[in-house]
């Protein structure tokens, strides 16, 4: 006698097209929209050293003749460039490529960071409670009552003061430093809060009751429960850092001038503004306020759909 088969299980691809994060993305045209050019942003900046029809930062391949050329559609544009050149030669679309790939960079870098600091530290503050929780707090009032520019400003400039002939991976860690430093008390106060719910609730007593370690039930029980704010809340200061990163590169003391951003790129065309060569900083601001809109987009729509009260 033959035995009855259970139905197979769905695989996970098949459970996340049913699931209702899907639905609510299909069904979101701004998201839809906004997903589609922050994966081309990314594309062509991850991929720039083969989609890029120039390599801008190869000395050997610029020349000073085709410095400040206007677009291709306009009076004096050069088909080679398709949105002009600047003061010194480079193909402004390729520079676009390189500069967005290392203003990414940098703001994920710095939000990975501030993730992991202000999850554990709020974990760590919302389970424990008492001096620890009073402390951790504490700290994050204080860096919440400056400005996060002027705290980026200062570690980075006590790191280049400190390390002035750093090389640029060294100068760049410290720029990601600058910025996850003041971007990890949200992380912080969001688990905190979510938290201090999530430690009185029955899964955790029980967990308690039986033994279990505190780190264990931290990490393993309460971590996965508190993560759904941190995830839009990381999506959406993804685009707050690289803004950073561009106004201190803008200013002058954020990426190396041998690594180009697009903050540099912007500051360099801002002295050519006023004489005519308007693309020179244009395009790079397009470029930055297209990843950085797009990123914000898809993280209202993330907070939307994880709302259970919209539903």
């Amino acid at each position: 006698m033959s035995t009855p088969t259970s139905p197979a299980q769905p695989g996970r691809l098949a459970r996340w097209l049913d699931s209702d994060i899907w639905h609510s993305f299909k069904t979101s045209p701004m998201a839809m929209l906004a997903a589609v050019i922050a994966v081309l942003c990314v594309f062509c900046s991850v991929f720039a050293p083969w989609v890029s029809p120039h390599n801008p930062f190869d000395l050997a391949t610029l020349n000073l003749s085709d410095a400040r050329l206007p677009p291709a559609w306009q009076e004096g544009g050069d088909k080679r460039f398709l949105l002009g050149t600047d003061d010194q030669g480079r193909d402004i679309l390729s520079a676009l490529f390189y500069g967005a790939r290392l203003s990414l960079a940098v703001g994920l870098a710095s939000v990975l960071l501030s993730v992991v600091v202000g999850v554990g530290l709020g974990l760590l503050s919302g389970f424990i409670g008492g001096k620890v929780d009073a402390f951790i707090m504490r700290v994050c009032d204080v860096m919440l009552s400056f400005p996060s520019i002027l705290v980026a400003l200062l570690i980075n400039g006590v790191g280049r003061a400190m390390f002035p002939n750093a090389q640029d991976t060294l100068a760049l860690g410290v720029l990601v430093l600058a910025i996850a430093l003041t971007g990890w008390v949200q992380y912080a106060r969001t688990v905190r809060g979510s938290t201090l719910v999530e430690r009185n609730k029955e899964y955790v007593q029980a967990a308690r009751v039986i033994g279990v370690a505190p780190l264990r039930i931290m990490f393993k029980h309460v971590l996965p429960n508190v993560l759904g704010p941190v995830l839009v809340l990381a999506t959406i200061q993804v685009a707050a850092a690289i803004l950073t990163e561009a106004t201190l590169s803008f200013l002058g003391v954020g990426v190396p001038p041998t690594s180009p951003s697009l903050g540099t790129l912007i500051r360099i065309g801002n002295d050519f503004l006023f004489s005519g060569e308007w693309w020179i900083t244009i395009f790079p601001g397009v470029m930055l306020v297209l990843i950085a809109l797009s990123v914000n987009l898809l993280g209202d729509w993330l907070r939307d759909a994880l709302n259970p009260r919209l539903r």
